[in-house]
């Protein structure tokens, strides 16, 4: 069946909605999600609540890792944000409702083959990386940067996986090379081949950062995957966030400019 993969919500609940609008609108019925439901955006307890009855699994990110554990390695604005989210699960005065969310976040995953996939094989997905799954970052300039980095993770791979975490999509091969979703194919649509690896980003359905404020998401459907982007009120969640004095108003405004 096709599958919706989307990750990187950020606490971002008008861009979540939008998106599961969209893929309603596709006739997709199965939606998994790669981590980071949390963190960084004014309305995680919705978030989590819309995931966890939308999403046939969510992988654990390294944003939901620091609200259940503790932030490793955070700037002071995601380290705030992160024990302000905290806080926002703490507060639930619905003993069942505040049972169940941290229950949810404590089941997440770290990694999944996935057996059900459209891609036609086992596809293994992650929320960083195959190597470190919560927190390595791939970025596109590794292919050139660091080709020992790219190769190590590649070997991690039989086939493809897919991954969020840097918030960039595209495809990653194990040339190495990274094709951003307009250098993939027509319409965007990556069509697996069997002789290549690959590692596709999805995107970050709440905070972007290829300097496209839309969110973003893909489609496995029929040995191939599907970039897609949709338009959702950033200013709505700008505002919510400069309303919370615990969050920073840098992580409103980036949201304009998809950095």
């Amino acid at each position: 069946m096709p599958t919706a993969v989307i990750s990187d919500i950020h606490a971002n609940a008008e861009a979540l909605r939008a998106v599961l609008a969209d893929i309603d609108a596709k006739g997709i019925d199965r939606i998994i999600c790669l981590g980071d439901v949390i963190g960084y955006g004014p309305e995680p307890l919705e978030c989590v609540d819309l995931i966890a009855e939308r999403c046939d699994w969510s992988l654990m990110g390294n944003h939901d890792f620091a609200v259940l554990y503790e932030p490793t390695n955070f700037n002071p604005g995601a380290e705030q944000a992160a024990y302000w989210t905290r806080a926002q699960f703490d507060a639930e005065t619905d003993t069942d409702k505040k049972a169940r969310r941290y229950r949810f976040l404590g089941q997440m995953r770290v990694r999944v083959v996935d057996e059900q996939s459209e891609a036609g094989f086992p596809l293994l997905a992650v929320h960083g990386s195959p190597r470190r799954p919560i927190n390595e970052y791939i970025f596109a300039d590794d292919v050139l940067s660091a080709t020992d980095k790219m190769a190590s993770i590649f070997a991690q791979v039989d086939r493809a996986a897919i991954c969020g975490h840097t918030h960039v999509p595209g495809v990653f091969t194990d040339e190495p090379d990274f094709y951003r979703p307009d250098e993939v194919g027509e319409g965007a649509t990556y069509k697996f081949i069997e002789s290549e690896k690959v590692i596709v980003n999805v995107g970050s359905v709440g905070q972007p950062r290829d300097h496209d404020p839309r969110a973003s998401y893909a489609v496995l459907q029929s040995g191939s995957i599907q970039f897609h982007r949709v338009e959702y009120d950033v200013a709505a969640t700008a505002q919510k966030i400069r309303a919370i004095p615990e969050l920073t108003d840098w992580l409103a405004e980036r949201l304009f400019e998809g950095r």
